[in-house]
Formats: C-alpha cells, sequence, structure tokens
C-alpha cells in the first residue's frame, strides 16, 4: 500500500534543505571575488549567499555607497539572475575611540 505522504521512518523528514548546486556555489565565489577585490567593499562586513541564481547580500557597510558598490558588483557577475540587497549601514552615531 502505497501513502500519499511520508511516514517519519521514511526519512522523507530528516532529508534536510537541498544542497546548493554547482551553479550558484560558483556564482557565490565569484561575487566574493568581485566584492574582495574591490577598494570599496573589500573591508566590508558583506555575507554572500546564492539561491537559484539569486545572491543574496546580508550585513553590515560603512555607508550608502558601499551598499550601492556591492549590489552593482553583483549584478555584473554573468550567469546572476536577480539581487537581493538586504545590506544595513552600521550605527554611523558611535564615537571612534
Amino acid at each position: 500500500m502505497h501513502t500519499p505522504w511520508p511516514l517519519p521512518d521514511d526519512n522523507g523528514f530528516a532529508a534536510g534543505p537541498p544542497e546548493p548546486d554547482s551553479t550558484d556555489r560558483h556564482l557565490e565565489a565569484l561575487v566574493a571575488q568581485r566584492l574582495s577585490i574591490d577598494s570599496t567593499t573589500r573591508r566590508q562586513q558583506i555575507s554572500i549567499a546564492v539561491q537559484n541564481r539569486v545572491v543574496i547580500l546580508s550585513g553590515l557597510v560603512s555607508d550608502a555607497n558601499a551598499r550601492q558598490v556591492a549590489a552593482d558588483l553583483a549584478w555584473d557577475v554573468p550567469g546572476v539572475f536577480d539581487v537581493c540587497n538586504t545590506l544595513r549601514l552600521g550605527d554611523q552615531r558611535r564615537t571612534r575611540r
């Protein structure tokens, strides 16, 4: 008898998230390389994730220009379908010691 849903012992619930495909890993590496080379973005706290050729940028940057440059660099990578820029500006009210 076939059930329309997996039973708990079938490991259908323990599969976990799907493994990223090689295209997404390759795009992530290319975006990371571009951000690490550029003088505007290399010292920023930027995390990169890629899902289905969509680049997701997260973290903190020092100013709006760095935020825009990071998105522009990601868009310039061949094969990128979209860029989700969730980068936040760091707290500029802090005093430097």
